[in-house]
C-alpha cells in the first residue's frame, strides 16, 4: 500500500515528501493527528534501513512531532475535563521489526502520534527488573555480534 501512495496510485494526506521519505497521515489514527514516516524505497524491516535514510527518517519524525506539539491540529474536539480543544501533550514514536513485533504493513515505516491528556492509548507490559549479571551478558553477546 505505501508503495502505491509513493507512486501517487492511492489516496493520502502528505504531510512532508523529500528524495528519501514520505510523510501522510494514518488512514488508522490511534489518536488525532497520528503520521507515518515511511523510506520511499519498499524496504521490509529495520535491518534494511542505512543509516542516511534511518537519519532522515527520524529527523522527519522529530519535525512532525514539533509540529505536533505546536498544537498544528486545533481539533475542536473536547478534552476530558475543560471542554476545550484537545492539546498535544506528548508524542509517541512506534516502529514495529516482524511480525512478532505487531508488524502489520511489511514496508518499514515509523509511526509518530500525539497525545492528549485522557486519550485511550495505552502500553500494557509487565515491567520487572532484571538482575546485573543477566543484563551484562546480554550486553556482552549484543557487543559482540554489533555491526
Amino acid at each position: 500500500m505505501f508503495c502505491l501512495i509513493r507512486d501517487g496510485e492511492a489516496a493520502h494526506s502528505l504531510v512532508y515528501s523529500d528524495d528519501l521519505v514520505l510523510a501522510f497521515m494514518d488512514l488508522y489514527p490511534v489518536t488525532p493527528g497520528h503520521v507515518l514516516v515511511v523510506p520511499r524505497e519498499h524496504l521490509v524491516g529495520l535491518g534494511e534501513i542505512g543509516d542516511e535514510l534511518g537519519g532522515r527518517l527520524w529527523s522527519v519524525a522529530r519535525r512532525v512531532s514539533e509540529a505536533l506539539r505546536r498544537n498544528a491540529l486545533n481539533t475542536g474536539d473536547t478534552d476530558t475535563g475543560s471542554g476545550g480543544p484537545m492539546r498535544c501533550e506528548g508524542v509517541n514514536l512506534f516502529l514495529a521489526d516482524g511480525e512478532a513485533a505487531g508488524q502489520e504493513v511489511f514496508h518499514a515505516h515509523l509511526h509518530v502520534f500525539p497525545r492528549y491528556e485522557g486519550d485511550a492509548f495505552s502500553v500494557h507490559a509487565l515491567w520487572q527488573e532484571a538482575e546485573r549479571t543477566e543484563l551484562d551478558g546480554h550486553a556482552a553477546r549484543l557487543r559482540a555480534l554489533l555491526p
